[in-house]
């Protein structure tokens, strides 16, 4: 099958540092929902709970560093243009708030563990409070947390259903650029 969409160079593969970094994420995103989802099937201040906490603490915190380095790979290479038409400026917005969630969500648990005057662990170090206690302002921030982090997983859906929209429906070659091994 041949697709005839789009202008010259729009079905290039991005580089394989942007395919690898972005299904790092999906993984990484993947963990840091099933931990914090799974730590509900064991009680209050067992191991496993709190290990399963501090297990997503530190995936969240690893998905905020490796979004820097998206941005800066996604700065340092080549730009490929986007698919011309009608879903160019759905598909910038929902990358533009994905991006602001994979650095909101961790800042915003960071800030969580900040103001319960907890440890912000992250693979044997503790990283430093980044606001003074404050248990109402922790609790908002929980919810707020909470709340931007269901969003989000939702977003992570719709941006999927996207890219299979454009994979069986308009059969435009984009979701081929960004699979591993496609070059």
């Amino acid at each position: 099958m041949t697709t005839t969409l789009s202008p010259a160079g729009a079905h290039r593969p991005y580089s394989r540092l942007s395919i690898s970094l972005h299904w790092l994420m999906l993984v990484l995103l993947a963990a840091v929902f099933a931990c914090i989802e799974l730590r509900e099937y064991y009680p209050r201040g067992s191991a496993m709970r709190d290990g399963l906490k501090a297990w997503h603490f530190m995936l969240g915190l690893s998905v905020f560093l490796l979004v820097w380095v998206r941005l800066i790979a996604r700065w340092g290479t080549s730009w490929l243009p986007p698919e011309p038409g009608w879903t160019r400026w759905p598909a910038a917005a929902v990358h533009l708030i994905l991006y602001a969630g994979m650095i909101g969500l961790p800042l915003l648990g960071w800030l969580v563990l900040s103001a319960d005057g907890k440890p912000i662990p992250f693979f044997g170090l503790n990283l430093p409070a980044l606001i003074a206690p404050d248990p109402e302002l922790a609790e908002r921030l929980e919810d707020l947390h909470k709340t931007v982090g269901s969003a989000g997983y939702w977003l992570i859906g719709l941006h999927a259903a996207a890219a299979l929209f454009h994979h069986f429906l308009l059969r435009d070659g984009t979701l081929r650029r960004m699979l591993p091994g496609r070059r």
